[in-house]
């Protein structure tokens, strides 16, 4: 009985060393995490007005520069992210999941699509290069930087759907069965309208996490300063990438207008992350199952 009771005394103490050391871990985060925002805010807030967000990026100086060429190449860049690996995505993962037989083939193609998720986006970054600017000869333009985000993104968009679909009970395909649907007609009436929030919240986490990169972009944006993308052939100007290059200047005004535009970056961010939550949210308080 001694030996039991210590047995389970040491297991508390172990327990509440645990997470005694984890809530250290995490407060270190917090702590950093909250000391690097409140630096950006604090030199970005006093740049940041109306003509900052409404002004083309022309120069360094403050006063007449802005970021509304680089907000619009970001949102346009998203778009085509989204048109792209959005329907490719979860077409596939409604194949893998729904469809597709238990054979070496197809856990092969599973097998690959996790280890793309996990790639260096610096890599999405070459290849968009070799092959979307330079074989496809799209150059550094709008589609190329679209085409390159979207299969950086495919990879998650599929893992997420798959996770969308999987949470689906069994019981919604095998009484649209019983009543003789057919395997489309199970998907396509009972499963995806099932999954479709679980799916929405994966693909816009997905997205915010494409809006933020600077690496895959970074050999298929534009070099110098352009105006706002009218074709997707043109030359644009991202968010990322035009603050990773103010913040390499040594200028104190353009350090500044790089916090500024950080602000920005985070808000939008914020924004597609706080969408994806109400989505997830909503969908659970109408879930009846």
């Amino acid at each position: 009985m001694r030996k039991g009771s210590g047995e389970l005394s040491r297991r508390r103490k172990t327990a509440l060393i645990g997470r005694a050391v984890t809530g250290l871990c995490l407060a270190i985060a917090v702590v950093f995490l909250g000391l690097l925002i409140f630096d950006v805010l604090r030199r970005g807030l006093p740049q940041l007005d109306w003509q900052f967000l409404t002004t083309d990026v022309k120069g360094f100086n403050p006063e007449t520069g802005g970021v509304r060429n680089a907000i619009v190449g970001s949102v346009y860049l998203i778009l085509i992210t989204m048109a792209v690996a959005v329907p490719l995505g979860v077409a596939t993962a409604v194949y893998l999941e729904e469809f597709a037989k238990d054979n070496a083939i197809t856990t092969g193609l599973q097998r690959l699509v996790e280890n793309l998720a996990g790639v260096p986006s610096i890599v999405f970054g070459l290849l968009g290069l070799a092959f979307f600017a330079r074989l496809m000869d799209f150059g550094t333009s709008l589609i190329s930087g679209g085409l390159t985000l979207g299969l950086l993104v495919l990879p998650i968009v599929v893992v997420s759907t798959q996770e969308a679909l999987s949470a689906v009970p069994d019981e919604f395909r095998n009484g649209a069965r019983a009543m003789g649907a057919t395997e489309w007609q199970v998907v396509k009436d009972h499963v995806l309208p099932a999954a479709l929030p679980g799916i929405m919240t994966g693909s816009i986490l997905s997205l915010s996490r494409a809006i933020g990169e600077t690496a895959p972009i970074l050999f298929v944006v534009s070099s110098f300063i352009r105006g706002v993308p009218t074709a997707l052939t043109d030359g644009f100007l991202a968010l990322p990438y035009q603050i990773f290059y103010w913040a390499q200047l040594p200028s104190q005004e353009v350090q500044q207008m790089a916090a500024s535009a950080i602000i920005v970056l985070m808000a939008l961010l914020l924004t597609m992350n706080g969408v994806a939550v109400a989505i997830r949210q909503w969908s659970l308080s109408r879930r009846q199952w």
